[in-house]
């Protein structure tokens, strides 16, 4: 296997890292309108993904610096035609991220419900701008011979794109309601097992529509199976709800997770950015990437860090593993 192979499918596997955790943290952000009935529930949401957050988001970094430095045609290509979205989504993140610290820093109640409603919006608008980029991506986009994006953003916004953006938003709210049911104790974790089996049936008919639309277009025997697994381990998961098997319900979500978004990257190989214009202006893991030597820097580099930073993540898990409730939140001070 090549070195550029190589590169992207450590890249993909950032993405899947990335949406496996941080589609939690949106879904538990979307959560706080869907769940919660006060604050106190609020902000034991809030708490479940306090630690791990800004972690997660690191994922999302590791993966936009390797696309720069092992693809830096797709990094162009993408990121000028993506602008608008993309920066929506930074925007977002920043918000986001601000929200979460100064939510509590003065005792108002317009001034905490303000940076609630912007968790709320600042989760939803990204979970559904992830699904409508990669759907794109896959589909294949305006680029011309130049490789240069040659389209606008209202070329984004078609069906298939628009029901990426569903299906990645409903999945998320699904992954993140079972994540609140494993990390919860009481009445918040009864209405989330009650809410994830709504969620999860709505997420179940729009991901096997999404899934067999890309298949039938852009699919192979590998993607396939990805696309089978994916919903194998959908319809498990709901199983699990239903059992009241939170543990393996949030594994069977995350193995959702891991299979539809690996069926994408199998559906886009050898391309990473295919043109509708002319599939000879297509950019592929060839006539996209860096140099051989700077391809073997980066795999050096990527050998020593990667364990490191997952053995840490793993750790921070591990230490705030515990159940929380509306019990563990303490009275604000006056």
């Amino acid at each position: 296997m090549e070195l550029h192979d190589v590169w992207f499918v450590l890249i993909a596997v950032l993405w899947i890292g990335y949406f496996f955790l941080e589609g939690f943290d949106f879904g538990v952000g979307v959560l706080t309108k869907l769940l919660a009935r006060n604050r106190p529930e609020k902000r034991v949401l809030i708490n479940t993904i306090g630690p791990v957050w800004d972690g997660n988001e690191v994922w999302l970094l590791s993966a936009g610096g390797a696309t720069f430095a092992a693809f830096p045609e797709w990094y162009a290509t993408l990121f000028s035609g993506f602008y608008l979205p993309l920066l929506l989504i930074l925007v977002c993140l920043i918000v986001r991220g601000v929200a979460f610290e100064y939510r509590a820093k003065r005792p108002e109640e317009n001034w905490q419900r303000n940076w609630e409603t912007a968790i709320f919006w600042t989760s939803l608008l990204p979970a559904f701008l992830w699904g409508v980029a990669f759907a794109n991506i896959v589909r294949g986009v305006k680029i011309d011979r130049d490789f240069e994006y040659v389209g606008n953003v209202g070329d984004l916004l078609n069906p298939y794109a628009l029901l990426g953006g569903l299906v990645t938003l409903s999945l998320f709210t699904f992954h993140g309601t079972v994540f609140v049911g494993l990390k919860t104790v009481g009445d918040i974790r009864e209405r989330a097992r009650v809410l994830a089996l709504r969620v999860g049936l709505v997420t179940a008919g729009l991901a096997l529509l999404f899934l067999a639309w890309t298949q039938i277009e852009k699919g192979d025997g590998s993607s396939l199976v990805a696309a089978v697994v994916a919903v194998a381990a959908l319809v498990a998961a709901l199983a699990a709800v239903r059992a009241g098997r939170e543990g393996w319900a949030f594994a069977l979500s995350g193995v959702t997770i891991v299979a539809a978004v690996a069926m994408l990257f199998l559906a886009l190989f050898p391309s990473v950015m295919p043109s509708s214009l002319n599939e000879e202006w297509s950019l592929t893991v060839t006539n996209a990437s860096s140099s051989p030597y700077t391809l073997k820097i980066m795999t050096w580099c990527a050998a020593i860090a990667t364990p490191v930073v997952m053995l840490y993540q793993g750790w921070t898990y591990w230490v705030f593993r515990k159940r929380i409730g509306t019990q563990h939140i303490a009275e604000p001070a006056h």
